[in-house]
């Protein structure tokens, strides 16, 4: 495994994360002990660098129960080993009778920190990201109770996610010390390149966390098939698609961690993989000559 500094925080992560969304949203998820088993392989495969959220559940009766998993996956851990893992919270997100609704104001905030304190086990969290822009709240207020939090002892450090460099440079007016971004980047996503948001956080030097790396939940099965080149590349190394995406991620900037996630052993060790799949010039030569594609906005 290869580490990367983790934008501004001093702090060095493994190249490659381990989103744990899909541990928890689906009603086919696995169990509590096999969730906690994929979350130690990925560890295992020297992944030191975990995303989750609050929000990562059924609905709202199901609220925090991915953060309860990596809490109780992470107390697991030998002392002296889990000192070595950086957790990613988010808040701002909720989820009425499944559906994602939005909530930043700052009593809504303030409540979530401390809620996440008691799911992760810990006595403060390292990184709290500003989930998704709530309308309703300005960013102002949301930041605001952020940086009071952090005064307090209870967040380390501050990120964002599914922010434009419009709202990071808002946010950033606040005085909030923002060390990560995280939003959705791919072979199919390519709109950080397209909208400034790659470019913008490398000046800055804040963390670029690529959400759904593999083209979104299940996009590992057609990765192949939807890029020649990429299939092509894989082939030449023998190794899988997904970890020739993952690799070419890691090629676009030595602040990008990319995050995927899974719910098998097998898929978490290959993506931990691509942290040491060396791709030539040519070969980033070709991945880079295909346009890229414009996806949904954030």
């Amino acid at each position: 495994m290869q580490y990367r500094k983790f934008g501004t925080t001093g702090w060095t992560v493994s190249a490659i994360g381990f989103g744990g969304m899909p541990l928890s949203i689906n009603t086919s998820r696995p169990s509590e002990e096999d969730a906690i088993k994929v979350i130690h392989a990925a560890f295992d495969a020297g992944i030191t660098f975990w995303d989750t959220a609050d929000c990562y559940c059924l609905d709202a009766a199901d609220f925090g129960h991915n953060e309860r998993l990596f809490g109780k996956a992470l107390a697991q851990l030998p002392a002296g080993k889990r000192e070595g893992v950086t957790l990613v919270t988010k808040c701002g997100l909720t989820r009425p009778e499944g559906r994602w609704e939005r909530d930043a104001s700052p009593a809504y905030i303030r409540n979530a920190v401390e809620s996440s304190l008691k799911n992760l086990r810990l006595p403060a969290l390292p990184v709290e990201q500003y989930h998704r822009i709530d309308s309703n709240t300005p960013m102002e207020d949301t930041y605001g109770e952020l940086m009071k939090l952090q005064k307090q002892g209870k967040i380390v450090h501050i990120g964002a996610s599914n922010h434009s460099v419009a709202e990071m440079t808002r946010a950033l007016a606040t005085g909030v010390k923002i060390v990560s971004l995280q939003n959705q980047y791919s072979r199919c996503h390519r709109n950080p390149e397209l909208d400034g948001t790659l470019e913008f956080t490398r000046q800055k030097g804040i963390a670029f966390l690529p959400w759904s790396p593999i083209d979104g939940m299940g996009g590992a099965k057609n990765l192949g098939s939807k890029h020649a080149n990429v299939a092509k590349i894989a082939a030449a190394h023998n190794v899988s698609p997904q970890r020739v995406a993952l690799a070419w991620l890691l090629s676009t900037g030595a602040h990008v961690i990319p995050i995927p996630g899974s719910t098998k052993i097998a898929h978490v060790q290959d993506c931990a993989a691509a942290a040491d799949l060396a791709l030539t010039p040519d070969e980033l030569a070709l991945l880079a000559s295909e346009a890229p594609q414009q996806g949904p906005p954030h």
